[in-house]
């Protein structure tokens, strides 16, 4: 016993319970613009006080948590940007994600988080008028305002995955519409159609307009389960869009979707794909827990999931490549 004593430590748990530390940091020094100026040269505390309009104690107090959680370095009394910080935090950066913490960090994310315990007891989101799943709530123009940087990555990789020549492509639930943007402007004969909520689309027409591709991409405002998508498409996109939902509710706009297909047409898939352990990989399969939190019954699905609803909707077949470095996976699924 007193050996087994020794070698535990309430440590994880501690950490774990101030976790919200870390998210408030990091948060606070976006908005002071902290990584920027530190970019820029300003490497002390007193002059990046000067630099971020705040006091020297608050700053110093800060960007030491910051050092010790590893997004700073510290030599002496100078600050230096961790090599993450450097490509993703500096506003500078082509690179630049600090954004996303006006979705991430947000009242809505937070709130489901609050609400987890009777999350749990329902088996669904405890949040009233839940933001993730109300339609046109204001929570999808942060989203697609904020996001959009992060999915770059993700869209490229998808645009080279669809291929060229002249595509018909329906973008389903597009959001910022980066997706989209970028197969059309990695393909000049694609002509796109966009499908979300009126509110969420007009970020979209502005992404459009900022990538010089508003021409070629056309809209459809409302909702996915009940708008005529049309007919005669090439490639249908489905981007982080089937975790909101249970298997019946997908299945059912999967058939919508296949008829909406040409004959050897394609569905694109983007999701988070935990293994069927659903414990692995840990990004991925953790966003199983905000489902919970924030959907009534969406979740992450296996890929064997994801390609049984896809036959039981009538694809033929469907294949999974890893979108690396991002936690998402690609699920192609034909027609």
């Amino acid at each position: 016993m007193q050996a087994q004593q020794a070698s535990v430590s309430p440590s994880k748990i501690f950490d774990a319970l101030m976790a919200h530390q870390q998210s408030d940091a990091l948060k606070a020094a976006i908005e002071l613009d902290l990584f920027t100026a530190v970019g820029e040269g300003h490497t002390t505390a007193a002059d990046l006080a000067r630099r971020c309009n705040a006091s020297p104690r608050g700053v110093r107090i800060l960007a030491d948590y910051l050092t010790i959680r590893g997004f700073l370095t510290k030599q002496d009394d100078r600050y230096g940007l961790a090599e993450d910080s450097a490509f993703f935090l500096n506003r500078n950066s082509p690179a630049y994600l600090g954004g996303v913490h006006e979705f991430l960090a947000s009242d809505y994310v937070r709130e489901w988080g609050r609400n987890l315990s009777a999350a749990v007891r329902k088996g669904g989101s405890a949040v009233p008028e839940n933001g993730a799943v109300t339609p046109e709530h204001p929570m999808w123009v942060t989203f697609a305002r904020a996001m959009m940087p992060m999915m770059m990555p993700i869209a490229q990789q998808l645009a080279a995955h669809a291929g060229q020549g002249p595509l018909k492509v329906l973008d389903i639930a597009a959001g910022h519409g980066i997706f989209g943007i970028v197969l059309a402007q990695s393909n000049p004969e694609a002509q796109v159609v966009q499908l979300d909520w009126p509110n969420v689309l007009q970020v979209a027409r502005e992404n459009a307009a900022k990538f010089g591709v508003q021409n070629r991409i056309s809209y459809i405002e409302g909702s996915a389960f009940t708008q005529d998508y049309g007919s005669g498409y090439d490639l249908v996109l489905l981007t982080n869009f089937l975790h909101h939902f249970d298997v019946p509710v997908n299945e059912t706009l999967l058939r919508k979707v296949h008829a909406a297909l040409k004959p050897g047409g394609r569905a694109m898939t983007a999701e988070f794909v935990p293994n069927d352990d659903r414990i692995s990989p840990p990004q991925a399969a953790a966003f199983a827990l905000n489902m919970l939190a924030g959907t009534d019954s969406g979740d992450a699905y296996t890929f064997a999931e994801f390609d049984q609803m896809f036959r039981n909707a009538g694809f033929k077949r469907s294949e999974k490549f890893d979108l690396l470095p991002t936690p998402q996976s690609l699920i192609v699924s034909y027609r």
